[in-house]
């Protein structure tokens, strides 16, 4: 199971605007390919299960903004955080 998260993780780099900015961020700070796919893949793991403990789909922009709200220094890197 983990490496069909790992396989799908990597689908989402290039069609979700923050994994992209994550996957970014990651190989920016010396992660190779695989370290950063999977560091990825473990992010989503996480929003999933919180969909699936509150039993709400997922939304990109609820999330973004969640970023937003808590200062993340991900939309800063970025200059999204206006």
């Amino acid at each position: 199971m983990r490496q069909t998260f790992v396989e799908w993780a990597r689908q989402t780099i290039n069609t979700s605007f923050w994994a992209g900015a994550y996957y970014r961020q990651q190989r920016n700070k010396g992660s190779s390919h695989q370290a950063a796919v999977r560091a990825l893949a473990f992010k989503w793991i996480r929003i999933l299960f919180r969909c699936w403990q509150t039993r709400t789909p997922y939304n990109e922009s609820t999330y973004l903004n969640a970023l937003k709200r808590r200062g993340s220094p991900l939309l800063k890197q970025l200059g999204a955080a206006t």
